[in-house]
């Protein structure tokens, strides 16, 4: 008998807060994250602002990370391994009692942010810093896990994919426990400047908590955000075994590459229509059971409409009666983190049948018609529901997520 894959630990760091509940509380509060940068200079740029971790996570970190391993990792490590730790400390995960062999990570990472903006970076751990799959490494490094490690890089969809992996190795049952997710930071002169220079950012530096706009009619570019999602994955056996708190069930997922454009996506969202297809497919769901998407929603021309004519393809006459919202509109696009943050966001939206809304949407867009949950978090019961990750190259994940 196939085992079902069980979320039973949950993490967020982001713009809205250092923990799960400060997120969630954020989130359904409608309140935005979004900022003027002050990790560096950012006065000569085009782009001001960015969905940046409060300051007071440096202080915040140590106590989860010794000094001298500190010293080794950037920011984005740092938020990566703090996540996990409390993660598994709140969920009273008990890794000691699993066999080492069976226990992997996997992280989608684009980079690890050894950027002009990091700090105390110098020839000696320069390498350590800038070794992506070190996510990854630090966490089994920390509880002497043995089973397969290692990082993903799919640019936006990285942690979707990652996610995906993991509920393979339970599936499959190569695995009792995965810790899965994905940690980034892009805020920093240089790739703020390749985004620019690429008309993708808004550039509504003088009201930042109205800048990330999905779905309304004045969207004009995506906010930079940065943070950790985390999500730790168990067999349904074991978690039975232990009584552990369950979420939600992941029921299925679909992967495709679009074989387009680097940058952009399939005209009219074909290409996201055949990753939520095969996702539905593949969990075995029917359509009128799902009651809500957590959208790409990027606050982006192209990705708003091409991913609203997706779900009108796939969901047919029901896409209006299911709740749709973007994470984003109040944290920004935290880029190779951005699928486990929504994903985590999503079980949480499952676990406690409440969905929160896309904010900022005041002048909604004639031509997206879908329910946006505007401004406003709304109660429902969800049974199923989809999160989608739609990246530069092509690469797409729809997660599909199941009240347990």
């Amino acid at each position: 008998m196939s085992e079902k894959v069980l979320i039973t630990g949950l993490n967020i760091i982001s713009s809205l807060g250092l923990t799960l509940e400060e997120n969630w509380e954020n989130l359904l509060k409608g309140k935005s994250g979004i900022k003027k940068i002050n990790l560096f200079d950012a006065s000569g740029l085009d782009t001001q602002i960015a969905g940046q971790v409060d300051e007071s996570f440096d202080e915040y970190s140590t106590g989860f990370i010794k000094k001298r391993l500190a010293m080794q990792m950037t920011r984005v490590s740092k938020f990566c391994l703090t996540a996990v730790k409390v993660a598994i400390q709140e969920h009273n995960i008990p890794v000691t009692e699993f066999d080492p062999e069976r226990c992997a990570v996997i992280f989608g990472v684009v980079n690890t942010a050894n950027s002009s903006v990091e700090k105390g970076t110098t020839n000696t751990n320069t390498i350590v810093k800038g070794m992506n799959n070190a996510l990854s490494a630090w966490i089994s490094l920390e509880y002497g896990f043995e089973g397969p490690n290692y990082t993903i890089a799919t640019a936006c969809s990285s942690s979707a994919y990652a996610i995906a992996n993991g509920y393979d190795l339970i599936k499959q049952k190569k695995a009792d426990l995965v810790i899965v997710g994905g940690a980034d930071s892009a805020i920093n002169p240089e790739d703020i400047n390749g985004f620019n220079s690429l008309y993708a950012l808004s550039t509504n530096n003088d009201n930042p908590e109205q800048a990330s706009c999905p779905f309304s009619a004045d969207r004009d570019g995506f906010i930079i955000g940065e943070g950790a999602g985390v999500l730790i994955l168990e067999s349904e056996t074991s978690a039975k075994n232990r009584n552990a708190k369950v979420y939600a069930e992941i029921a299925g997922y679909g992967l495709t590459n679009e074989a387009f454009n680097i940058m952009s996506p399939r005209t009219n969202g074909e290409g996201m229509a055949k990753t939520m297809q095969k996702a539905i497919k593949d969990s075995g769901i029917e359509i009128s059971e799902i009651d809500y998407i957590n959208a790409h929603g990027t606050s982006t021309t192209l990705n708003d409409l091409y991913e609203t004519l997706a779900i009108e393809k796939v969901l047919g006459v029901n896409a209006k009666n299911v709740a749709v919202s973007s994470s984003k509109s109040m944290i920004g696009h935290t880029i190779g983190a951005a699928g486990a943050i929504e994903a985590a966001i999503t079980a949480k939206s499952i676990f406690h049948g409440l969905a929160h809304p896309t904010i900022n949407l005041n002048k909604p867009d004639p031509s997206l018609q879908l329910d946006y949950i505007p401004n406003v978090k709304r109660s429902i019961a969800i049974r199923c529901a989809l999160s989608n990750s739609f990246a530069f190259g092509g690469h797409n994940s729809t997660l599909v997520f199941r009240k347990y």
